[in-house]
């Protein structure tokens, strides 16, 4: 919606066949894998839950498919060529889909694993909003690298904050290749980057609120970053690293 703010310059319905297309399918992504895995997961966390509630993980990948289905009508050929190549990316996420003969899936892989995070969110977010209203991405390149940016702020916290777990499954993301201290910096790198990218978009397209979005969302996303140091807690991610992404859309959207 805050892409879809900017290309329209007015503010989006709550309600269209892209949200229920976008909404749908991350319903079914997240779900069908403990929809339809047989084996129960022992371990800690959401995973456990399988067992006891499988019945809503189907009910949610199903309700999933029909929003996703509702889009449809309105789909265009970019627009379903782009659905498939993201599509493919999600399920073999956690899905050994990978033309490997061990059959390893994207999550396994730590440097494509990032990657491509940051790249389905940001097609999602910021590219796919724009061919479903028939604008032209190169009016707006620097809407689509700001995107990518900051989701990969957001990309190197949920690394950070897995860093154990990954490391007991011998996968070698960016915290075990260039170290946690490397890790911040790096970060800290692309918040600077995040604000230059929106000062580049206000000198493109002078829109104050944009920018003060911009910088309000990298501060606060330092912040949060240095606070998750000492609370790391699944619900301390849940709500403060993805609120970042909340954040920054109602900036935009309410200032």
């Amino acid at each position: 919606m805050a892409t879809e703010r900017l290309v329209n310059d007015a503010h989006p319905g709550l309600f269209t066949r892209l949200h229920a297309l976008v909404f749908g399918c991350s319903l079914l992504v997240y779900n069908i894998h403990p929809a339809v895995k047989k084996r129960v997961s022992s371990t800690v966390g959401l995973p456990r839950l399988t067992k006891y509630h499988q019945p809503v993980y189907i009910l949610l990948a199903i309700a999933g498919t029909v929003m996703a289905a509702s889009a449809l009508p309105v789909m265009t050929w970019n627009m379903s060529l782009v659905c498939i190549m993201l599509g493919f990316i999600s399920f073999a996420y956690t899905l050994p889909l990978l033309p490997f003969k061990n059959k390893r899936r994207i999550r396994d892989i730590g440097w494509l694993k990032i990657l491509s995070l940051t790249a389905v969110w940001t097609m999602v977010t910021s590219v796919l909003p724009m061919l479903y209203w028939h604008v032209n991405i190169e009016r707006f390149p620097f809407e689509v690298l700001l995107r990518g940016t900051f989701i990969f702020v957001l990309c190197i916290i949920f690394d950070i904050r897995d860093v154990h777990a990954d490391k007991i499954s011998n996968i070698n993301t960016l915290p075990h290749i260039i170290g946690l201290p490397n890790c911040y910096k790096l970060m800290n790198a692309a918040l600077v980057l995040f604000c230059a990218l929106g000062i580049a978009q206000y000198l493109r397209h002078p829109i104050w609120y944009r920018m003060g979005a911009v910088v309000i969302t990298a501060v606060v996303t330092r912040v949060v970053a240095e606070y998750l140091k000492t609370h790391n807690t699944e619900r301390a991610y849940l709500v403060y690293a993805d609120g970042m992404m909340m954040l920054y859309a109602l900036l935009v959207l309410l200032l």
